[in-house]
């Protein structure tokens, strides 16, 4: 997959702009604050349906404006597809794909695929078990829309049991029907989410060790879900806990509650790792998902957006990681943002499809092409 041009109006700092990619690399230079991150937040937008940093609709539009608008043009498996996005103050969002709106904003996920790293990631392992659950909920969707219909059923369950506890509920038949709807949903949740963290570890090492260089620490996932392995249903576990989850007044158990555990070493990784180590593992995190979602959907391979990843890692692992993603063959399209022009250059020169790339500056919102 492709996106071969983007037109932006009144996106973040991005007032107005219009560019076209080359379908290998595309390099955004700049210094801190410009708007480079804005695009890759556009682009992010348009296959995910949410802004990578989690902030609403109101804040994505231009401060002073009422309406944002984002029109992008993709290749995707041979063909040309149009997606429009439409945002406007005290509106609901609008995605067209080839002018004919969704009616669910779901239908949409897995469409085209997309990874992207952040400076962001390393509260993937040093913050709170929520943003793992949303990095596993994110990348399982786009490969299985079965789990992301059971993520969104057992939500809605949720709510409606929390509803119950807050009420202060006594009604047994009623905490029953809730909590059998959450029981079908979790068992596909836990048994989706196990198989990929079995798979995503097997790929996710090779990575650290390819970033990290030879003699590197042994890097592994591992899911904590008391579900997980022993036989214990939800609708058991929730059954046991409904006097403790009437005194807290919300529901303590179930997926919305599992972490994803970052070992080195077999110790975890937000406690022994230092900071150079936690940025490597997460570089590595979002390139094992990327070859995860491509062996998922063969004909469709997702965009790759590497927003300021050199920063706090020392020269080796820079060029490793030059090294790896200059292999447009791997990785396909991809977009990296950078202040230090350096590093653009030294991943055009290895580019693998033969300068296929393309190269701007911004400043302030604006895209001055430099080749």
């Amino acid at each position: 997959m492709i996106l071969q041009q983007i037109d932006i109006c009144n996106f973040k700092n991005i007032a107005s702009a219009s560019l076209e990619f080359s379908s290998g690399v595309n390099g955004l230079l700049g210094y801190n604050g410009m708007g480079k991150s804005n695009l890759l937040d556009a682009i992010h937008f348009m296959s995910l349906c949410k802004s990578f940093t989690g902030a609403g609709e109101a804040m994505l539009i231009r401060s002073g404006e009422n309406f944002s608008t984002v029109r992008a043009q993709y290749m995707r498996r041979g063909l040309e597809e149009t997606l429009t996005l439409g945002m406007a103050a005290g509106k609901r969002k609008s995605l067209r794909r080839q002018g004919k709106e969704y009616a669910r904003l779901s239908e949409h996920i897995g469409a085209f695929p997309l990874v992207m790293s952040s400076p962001d990631d390393i509260e993937l392992i040093r913050g709170t078990a929520e943003h793992r659950r949303r990095l596993m909920d994110m990348v399982i969707a786009q490969t299985d829309a079965a789990y992301l219909d059971a993520l969104i059923r057992y939500t809605r369950a949720l709510q409606q049991r929390n509803t119950l506890l807050r009420d202060q509920c006594a009604d047994a038949n009623l905490y029953m029907a809730v909590e059998a709807a959450m029981d079908i949903a979790a068992a596909k949740i836990v048994k989706a989410r196990t198989a990929w963290v079995g798979e995503l570890t097997l790929i996710i090492n090779r990575y650290y060790s390819a970033i990290a260089g030879a003699g590197s620490e042994n890097v592994t996932l591992r899911y904590a879900s008391p579900l997980a392995g022993d036989g214990t249903t939800l609708g058991e576990l929730l059954d046991h806990n409904r006097r403790h989850d009437q005194v807290l007044r919300h529901t303590s158990a179930g997926p919305h509650r599992d972490d994803l555990e970052v070992l080195q070493n077999g110790l975890p990784m937000r406690r022994s790792a230092s900071q150079g180590q936690c940025k490597t593992f997460a570089i590595a995190l979002r390139l094992a998902q990327y070859e995860f979602l491509r062996q998922a959907n063969p004909l469709v391979k997702p965009l790759l957006l590497l927003d300021d990843i050199f920063d706090k890692l020392d020269a080796g692992r820079v060029e490793r990681i030059v090294r790896l993603v200059a292999d447009t063959g791997s990785f396909g399209q991809i977009f990296i943002t950078d202040t230090n022009r350096t590093h653009l250059d030294e991943i055009v020169s290895n580019v693998s499809s033969g300068g296929n790339y393309s190269l701007w500056n911004v400043e302030n919102g604006n895209f001055q092409k430099l080749h």
